[in-house]
């Protein structure tokens, strides 16, 4: 038999006015409440309060919540933790849900989603009749990922949980939307990061091709197979093989695919003896995959393999709230890359960002700032440097680093009536690389 389970609840926050309405909260609904104003005084009420959640605060004075949420689930068996911060990033999520908590919230919180979560838990809790406690997973490195959404937050969670595991995910999203981010952050984050993360286009190589580079082959297997070669899946190790586009590959080879996730066995191109893998599959794709299996483009049975579980990355459109937090990130990024010392953007530039419907997401928004960095003359990027595609849906070869540098380029050609010299002046490059970023001799 299990033990009853304990409905009581410790708060732990240094903001008291915050404290207090939790405590109301919760006492309200028919909860035992205790309050703490720092982890130290938390842990030294623990063992004799006995709570069956703790509801911790981040950032205090002293020890921070995602340590006292280590010292809880490391050695207080039957205690859950949710987590609450003003300081919304991926990797305070990320860290978070890896060592174990029940839920992340971000500040301000509402009283009544704490209540929730806590009939939640100890309703779950009724439902089993133990609870095993998960081994606190190393120390996160930095994150890539920004935003503050909820739909954010949410796959901050997410790759936390995935990276405890070894689950199959599909990660769907519009292009330049960062779908090889959210892989590289459950790998990087996972006790395997050490092994290699090997990403593959699928779109950019034909069929024999892609076999070949996933599979590996034997000598002769076909034309310019001087010899053998071992594929990514033997070479991979324990790591991560992402799979980009996965929804433009041919029947035929998700086939093979199938056979890899199903047997974890594979054969290399033009060999007899199989060969077996330990690599996770990550697969990302910005097609309806609904649509091609109707269509009979797409195998339903390596879908499901897939997707044991699936994240959907939102466009930058529907989460306008991230724009600046996502554009002032990247700026801090182009500084660094390109050594122009542009610190900030204008309150009327920034107005125009989130105005903009970002139909290549990240990826453009990124092409549109460096572009910006390169004309501005000060540390300040003003509405009058953005080039912004007027709203229409951008190619995906438009949204390259070289491209938005010869639009760019052409641009200053064109204010400069033509004169490669005077160009060159104002994009302070040399007139032979001016010629050369617009292709002439």
């Amino acid at each position: 038999m299990s033990e009853p389970v304990r409905h009581r609840i410790l708060v732990v926050d240094d903001d008291t006015d915050g404290l207090e309405v939790l405590e109301m909260r919760l006492t309200h609904a028919g909860y035992e409440v205790e309050t703490a104003e720092s982890a130290e005084k938390a842990l030294a009420r623990v063992a004799a309060f006995d709570p069956g959640l703790v509801v911790t605060d981040v950032r205090m004075s002293g020890m921070t919540g995602l340590e006292l949420l280590d010292r809880i689930r490391s050695s207080m068996e039957g205690v859950e933790v949710v987590v609450m911060t003003a300081h919304d990033d991926m990797e305070t999520a990320v860290s978070a849900m890896k060592s174990g908590a029940f839920d992340f919230l971000v500040k301000p919180v509402d009283p009544k989603v704490v209540q929730a979560l806590a009939d939640r838990c100890f309703g779950e809790r009724e439902l089993v009749e133990t609870t095993e406690t998960p081994d606190v997973v190393a120390a996160l490195p930095r994150g890539r990922l920004v935003g503050r959404d909820p739909r954010m937050i949410d796959i901050y969670k997410t790759i936390g949980v995935l990276s405890a595991n070894r689950a199959t995910v599909l990660v769907r999203g519009e292009t330049g939307t960062g779908k090889e981010v959210i892989a590289r952050g459950i790998h990087e984050n996972s006790e395997y990061s050490a092994e290699p993360f090997i990403a593959v286009n699928c779109t950019a190589l034909t069929d024999t091709l892609l076999e070949s580079e996933l599979f590996g082959h034997v000598k002769g297997a076909f034309t310019g197979a001087t010899g053998a070669r071992k594929g990514y899946f033997e070479l991979a190790g324990r790591g991560t093989i992402f799979l980009d586009e996965i929804g433009d590959t041919s029947p035929d080879f998700q086939t093979k695919l199938l056979r890899v996730l199903q047997e974890r066995r594979f054969y290399p191109v033009g060999g007899e003896q199989p060969r077996t893998t330990e690599a996770r599959v990550i697969a990302a794709t910005h097609q309806p995959v609904e649509h091609l299996i109707e269509e009979g483009r797409f195998r339903e049975d390596l879908y499901f393999r897939l997707k044991v579980v699936e994240i959907e990355m939102p466009p930058l459109r529907e989460r306008p709230g991230d724009i600046e937090l996502v554009a002032t990130a990247l700026l801090g990024r182009i500084r660094e890359e390109t050594g122009r010392d542009v610190r900030r953007i204008s309150d009327d530039a920034m107005a125009r960002l989130r105005a903009y419907p970002w139909p290549g997401n990240v990826r453009e928004l990124e092409n549109a700032l460096l572009r910006a960095a390169i004309v501005a003359r000060g540390t300040v990027i003003g509405a009058d440097h953005l080039i912004l595609e007027g709203g229409r849906r951008v190619a995906s070869d438009e949204l390259t680093l070289a491209a938005a540098v010869e639009r760019h380029v052409r641009l200053v050609l064109d204010r400069a009536g033509g004169d490669e010299a005077e160009a060159a002046q104002l994009l302070g490059i040399g007139v032979d690389e001016v010629r050369e970023r617009l292709g002439r001799d």
